[in-house]
């Protein structure tokens, strides 16, 4: 299990594990298992959600506008669990679990200066953990 991305300051964090083998075929789409892992003195918990290729390119496009200091949401298409990010002092993450349980949790994060380099890198280790597979 790889990490996609992760918040995170002393307190709490958010991210994203990503299982890169063994994919789930459906048509011509192929979906990894992956979790959205909170933690926090307040709350510990795990949603799980299945990753398309396609997200990981949503990911990375999602990873710019944040970067640009604008707002995102991932993954698209209401097909699971999904996640809102928006770029303030702190950054505030929101985990929805709207198809299954209706609950949605805010964490406020203190990312480090650095958090932006490190999730593309991530991202960049997922997608070659995949293509690894695919070969």
């Amino acid at each position: 299990m790889l990490e996609l991305f992760r918040f995170s300051d002393s307190v709490q964090s958010v991210t994203v594990e990503v299982v890169c083998d063994a994919p789930m075929v459906v048509g011509e789409e192929w979906y990894y298992s992956a979790e959205i892992v909170m933690q926090s003195g307040f709350l510990n918990g795990r949603v799980g959600l299945q990753v398309s290729v396609e997200d990981l390119s949503d990911w990375g496009r999602c990873l710019d506008a944040l970067e640009a200091e604008e707002g995102i949401e991932w993954p698209t298409g209401g097909r699971s669990a999904w996640l809102e990010v928006v770029p303030e002092d702190p950054v505030e993450v929101t985990v929805q679990d709207s198809p299954s349980t209706q609950i949605a949790v805010r964490v406020p994060i203190d990312v480090t200066d650095t958090w932006l380099n490190e999730n593309r890198l991530r991202l960049e280790r997922i997608r070659e953990a995949i293509r690894q597979g695919l070969m």
